[in-house]
C-alpha cells in the first residue's frame, strides 16, 4: 500500500505549470478608481496551487522540512497535521495527493519555491493575476466577479479540499485563485494591521487571508476589508488548514 501510494505521488509530483504575464499596470481592487495604478514587472506564476504530492516530493528530498525535523520557529505544531503517520514519516493519503497542500508556514512555502529557483509571489504579482476575470484583466469591471468571491464566505468549509484545477481558468490562464484556499505571498506583512486573526470567533477561524484578493473597491465591500485585515495579521510561522501557496518567478 505504501509503495503504491509512493508511486502515485511521484506521478503527480511534477511542479505546476506556469503562465506568463507581461509587465503592466493594475489597480488594486481596494483602491479608488481614481488612484494611481501599480506597476508590476513581467513574471510567471504557477497555474494552480502546490499540491500535497508535490510537497511530499519536496520534504522527501529535503528532510529538514519534514514535520519531525522542522524547528518550531519555522512552523507551528499544526504543520502538515492533515498528513497521516506511517512507519517512518508523515505523508498525505491517496485522496489528498492532488489537493492543495495546506498547514504550511511561510518559511516552508518559501523554501519549496526556492528549491525550484522560484519564490512566493509578491502581493502585487498575486493581486495582478487574481484581479482578472475569465474574460478580461480587470475583473472589477464585472459585477458578477466580486459576487462570486463573496459567495465563498457563505459556503461551509469541506473536510476534504477539492483537487486543484477544479475552477475555470481566468484571463491569464491561472486557476483556483478564489474559492479553494488562501495563499501565502512573499511580502504578506507589507501592510500592517494590528490584531490577532485567530480565536476571536468561529467565523474568524474560517476566514484566513494571505493573498485572498483584496476586492474592496468601495466601503460597502465588507468581505474585502475582512480579507485585508486577516491577511495583515498573519505571522510567518502560522500553519492554517485553509492556507497554502503557489510559486512565481520574475522575468530577469
Amino acid at each position: 500500500m505504501i509503495f503504491s501510494l509512493l508511486m502515485m505521488s511521484l506521478a503527480l509530483a511534477e511542479p505546476p505549470k506556469m503562465v506568463a504575464l507581461p509587465a503592466g499596470n493594475y489597480r488594486p481592487l481596494y483602491m479608488n478608481k481614481n488612484s494611481p495604478q501599480t506597476f508590476v514587472g513581467a513574471f510567471s506564476i504557477d497555474i494552480t496551487p502546490v499540491t500535497n504530492a508535490q510537497y511530499l516530493k519536496f520534504v522527501t528530498n529535503n528532510p529538514r522540512w519534514q514535520p519531525q525535523q522542522i524547528p518550531s520557529i519555522f512552523a507551528e505544531a499544526q504543520y502538515l497535521q492533515h498528513w497521516q503517520q506511517n512507519q517512518t514519516a508523515k505523508q498525505p493519503s491517496q485522496g489528498q495527493l492532488n489537493s492543495p497542500v495546506v498547514n504550511v508556514s511561510w518559511f516552508a512555502a518559501q523554501a519549496y519555491c526556492q528549491s525550484l529557483n522560484k519564490s512566493l509571489p509578491t502581493v502585487a504579482q498575486w493581486e495582478r493575476v487574481a484581479s482578472a476575470s475569465a474574460t478580461q484583466p480587470n475583473g472589477s469591471l464585472e459585477k458578477s466577479y466580486n459576487q462570486r468571491i463573496l459567495q465563498w464566505y457563505s459556503r461551509p468549509s469541506s473536510k476534504q479540499l477539492p483537487e486543484v484545477g477544479t475552477n475555470p481558468a481566468n484571463y491569464w490562464g491561472a486557476q483556483d485563485l478564489h474559492g479553494l484556499i488562501w495563499e501565502w505571498t512573499e511580502d504578506f506583512n507589507s501592510a500592517l494591521v494590528s490584531g490577532e486573526s485567530r480565536g476571536d470567533s468561529d467565523i474568524n477561524q474560517k476566514l484566513f487571508c494571505a493573498a485572498g484578493a483584496q476586492g474592496a473597491a468601495d466601503p460597502s465591500d465588507y468581505a474585502a476589508f475582512m480579507r485585508f485585515g486577516f491577511r495583515s495579521s498573519l505571522q510567518a510561522k502560522y500553519t492554517l488548514p485553509n492556507l497554502g501557496f503557489r510559486c512565481a518567478k520574475s522575468k530577469e
